[in-house]
């Protein structure tokens, strides 16, 4: 009988949560305890010895379910969640998002990677492809627009920032949005915005509506990199995660390799078009920008046959979508693999504590547009939180490392993108410029000029009686010549200046030859009849055709780089992919001392390129897998958003020191690079993670 008193006392002394808990009947037991009717010890020492039996697993350090409940009894007392601490349903939230980020691992595991995940991949593939287009289109237009548009060199610039500008914006808003309204839903609102302003501005012909139009069309790709990213990482299990984000980052290449044969096969036909009267021309480079959103539209189709990411939906609780969502992508692929007979085993999947639930407004509650500015406040007040979030202890330091590598790497690498074309249109101007051809004090009289005039100086000359019909001035100078008596007729004239010269008896009847073009000149009964209308500004003459070789050339060979980076993300870590690949490009940097012409600033900016991408792909996988999913898409939104920023500033530095020094530019890229690689070697190593 002491010995069944025993077990009892020790059954109701129960060791648990690092204390001793004593029975709450208000009555002490002790060994001198009255001895029970001998049937209840039978049946108490029976009912513990079979327990014993059944639940072996004490014995191995394993707690007892009933253990468990009376735990979670204990820390979570039967109160309403509404006057609970925000603390505690917190901490129970992250327990139960760490509970799920295992199991649904586990899960994808089970479904398999197959005909699904390729189907989505080349869907989101086109998003991505939309991306890489949109940063290509406008520098391939502005040698036919500013013709058009008639726009100076500070329009053009303004132009080319712009895109930036509205991606960067974009980022960051439609990111914020994803991890609040869904992956798929806000992919689809920012296809539909760049699709529908890209149409929109191949057909508006002022400068400042399609500047307008090509700000909103920014916005709009500017969500595709973080939600794509985000969504497609949320089908992947860990061992497949590194390896196919990096092959999804192709596309970015297949964008830039699109747009570069696009534009090659369609804007120098420049009678690709139709004109409405004098006002309305529709030229072949409003065809290029049309068919460049192509692959936005096609995206934009498919997208609508997709599913939402089921990790989005547990996390806001929306059990039984996510539950039909993982058996669709597992029967798909069992029926792929001629399995069909194969069930989805899963019956119940661990789904977070909800903490901040959107409380929907009832239809009789205000007026329609305060029932919207409520719901928009409140959802933009959710986004703010999720970034403030990604700025609290527990990510502060990886948020802040990666910006750091994002910032640099993007100062450096779309810096040199546009510093190497410049650099090549001046090593093109350079020889233009040596061949020019000089004439001094030439007397030409009675003589009619009916051809093209190129690249040459006229000094201390003489004309008389001269006529200049049907003809083209191109880079001319005249300088201290005298006109008299002459005649011009239908001229056209491009970088042509008449500078201290004496101009007598000359008749200028339809011919651009303007104001400005003539410089501290002494005009004497000269007649300017019926000058050319349009545009009054020069325009340098590009050769289209080496803009795009380069720019193709420069995508296609990111492709090496995109093989090697796939193939090895997953054996040799995404940090040593970041650091080593971004060491290898600032070495790639100093060969630019080297780059004295046209061919081999054409071959160090293909080598830069294709060591360059392996940290681009990297540095997308490590921000997919270092956030949790309820900010994923933010936290990757909010960096891509500061890589934009540094596109901006990389442009506008980088630009303004084409033919006065190379110094400058190579040695602000590759120190970038160097310290963004060696702070990159500092971030946690995520391949071996799950998904949280």
């Amino acid at each position: 009988d002491g010995y069944r008193n025993t077990n009892q006392v020790s059954d109701d002394y129960r060791y648990q949560d690092g204390s001793y808990d004593t029975p709450n009947d208000g009555y002490y037991r002790g060994g001198d305890e009255p001895a029970q009717d001998e049937d209840a010890q039978s049946d108490v020492t029976e009912g513990h010895d079979e327990d014993d039996e059944v639940y072996e697993g004490e014995y191995q350090g394993i707690p007892h379910p009933d253990d468990i409940k009376e735990k979670q009894k204990k820390r979570a007392p039967a109160v309403d969640d509404e006057y609970r601490d925000r603390a505690d349903l917190m901490a129970e939230r992250m327990e139960d998002e760490e509970q799920l980020a295992h199991q649904y691992e586990n899960i994808i595991e089970e479904c398999g990677h197959g005909r699904f995940q390729w189907t989505l991949f080349f869907v989101l593939g086109l998003a991505l492809m939309a991306d890489g287009v949109e940063v290509f289109v406008v520098g391939f237009v502005l040698p036919s627009a500013e013709k058009d548009m008639c726009l100076s060199s500070s329009n053009k610039g303004m132009l080319g920032l712009i895109v930036y500008l509205g991606m960067m914006v974009g980022a960051v808003l439609l990111g914020g949005l994803a991890d609040k309204l869904g992956r798929k839903q806000c992919l689809i609102i920012s296809l539909a915005i760049n699709a529908a302003f890209a149409f929109l501005s191949s057909f508006v012909q002022g400068y400042g509506f399609f500047l307008f139009c090509r700000l909103i069309s920014g916005l709009g790709i500017g969500g595709t990199l973080p939600i794509v990213f985000a969504y497609f990482s949320e089908f992947l299990s860990r061992e497949k995660r590194g390896e196919h984000l990096s092959w999804l980052c192709m596309f970015w290449m297949i964008g830039g390799i699109y747009a570069s044969a696009m534009a090659w096969s369609i804007i120098p036909h420049y009678g690709w078009g139709f004109s409405m009267g004098t006002k309305y021309h529709f030229h072949s480079w409003r065809v290029f920008v049309l068919v460049c959103a192509l692959p936005c539209i096609a995206s934009l189709v498919a997208l609508k046959f997709m599913p939402e990411s089921p990790r989005f939906l547990l996390e806001i609780g929306k059990h039984d979508e996510a539950w039909m969502i993982l058996k669709q992508v597992h029967d798909t692929n069992m029926r792929a693999k001629g399995e069909p007979e194969r069930v989805f085993t899963v019956s119940y999947i661990k789904t977070p504590k909800q903490v901040d639930e959107f409380i929907e407004i009832q239809s009789s509650t205000g007026t329609w547009y305060q029932r919207w500015l409520v719901r928009i406040t409140t959802t933009l007040k959710q986004v703010w939180d999720n970034v403030l979030y990604c700025l609290t202890a527990q990510y502060r330091m990886n948020t802040l490392m990666l910006a750091v590598v994002w910032f640099t790497m993007a100062l450096s690498y779309y810096g040199l993108i546009v510093w190497f074309p410049d650099m090549i249109r001046y090593f093109q101007d350079e020889a233009y410029e040596s061949r020019v051809k000089v004439f001094d004090e030439e007397e030409v009289s009675h003589f009619t000029f009916n051809f093209t005039l190129e690249n040459q100086i006229h000094r201390n000359g003489e004309y008389r009686n001269d006529k200049f019909i049907g003809m083209k001035f191109k880079e001319v100078r005249f300088e201290d010549s005298l006109f008299e008596d002459c005649y011009f007729e239908d001229v056209r004239s491009s970088e042509t200046f008449f500078e201290n010269c004496t101009i007598i008896s000359t008749v200028f009847y339809n011919t651009d030859l303007y104001e400005h073009k003539f410089i501290n000149c002494r005009l004497i009964n000269s007649t300017f009849m019926k000058e050319k209308e349009g545009c009054h500004i020069d325009f340098e003459e590009d050769n289209d055709f080496l803009i795009y070789l380069v720019s193709f050339l420069g995508s296609l060979s990111v492709l090496p780089g995109n093989i090697i980076s796939a193939l090895l993300m997953d054996k040799i870590g995404r940090i040593k992919m970041i650091g080593g690949s971004m060491l290898i490009s600032a070495v790639c940097c100093f060969f630019l001392f080297f780059g004295n012409s046209e061919s081999a600033m054409i071959g160090w900016q293909c080598l830069f390129c294709g060591a360059s991408i392996a940290a681009w792909n990297a540095l997308d996988v490590i921000t997919v897998e270092l956030y949790p999913t309820d900010k994923r898409a933010t936290a990757f939104g909010i960096l891509n958003g500061l890589c934009k920023f540094g596109a901006i500033l990389g442009n506008s530095i980088f630009s303004s020191f084409v033919g006065i020094t190379k110094v400058v530019p190579i040695l602000l890229a590759s120190s970038a690079l160097v310290g963004g690689g060696l702070l990159a070697l500092r971030l946690p190593e995520t391949r071996e993670q799950v998904l949280m």
